[in-house]
């Protein structure tokens, strides 16, 4: 009886295992869904040397999600650790960690140079922020900042 149920089991697998699916679709939530349409955008002001060039974008994706991108030519310094995305309702990076700063909306690291994209978090509104900035925590310094306008 063993040995019919380890046969029926085998068989099982190899036709789960071998059947006619296409590759699978793979859904990212940190992309937006067809294309961006921005509201507001802003262009990269370079601080304390680290070559911060390009664009940031702030818009809502076909599904109406709302994201931050950095455009194809972005570029920061980014060999001395993690610079950190954050939406400011100033252009200097103030941290207050004792009152969770309700004037800072952090969104992640930066990963590379060129195209990013950001995910706002459900529930945030953006409407108060009027720029981005990207923060060197291991140095403890602004890389630059975006006008939102």
């Amino acid at each position: 009886m063993k040995k019919v149920l380890l046969l029926f089991y085998v068989a099982f697998l190899g036709l789960v295992s071998c059947s006619d699916d296409t590759e699978p679709v793979i859904i990212d939530p940190t992309v937006p869904s067809g294309s961006l349409s921005v509201q507001r955008m802003g262009s990269f002001v370079d601080q304390n040397g680290a070559g911060s060039t390009g664009t940031a974008n702030l818009g809502v994706d076909s599904k109406g999600k709302e994201f931050l991108s950095f455009s194809s030519n972005f570029n920061t310094a980014l060999a001395t650790g993690t610079v950190t995305v954050f939406l400011s309702t100033s252009s200097t990076f103030t941290p207050d960690p004792g009152n969770g700063n309700p004037n800072l909306l952090a969104l992640g690291p930066v990963r590379k140079s060129g195209e990013n994209f950001f995910a706002i978090p459900t529930g945030s509104s953006t409407s108060k922020y009027t720029h981005v900035i990207l923060w060197c925590g291991s140095v403890g310094v602004p890389f630059g900042n975006a006008r939102l306008q």
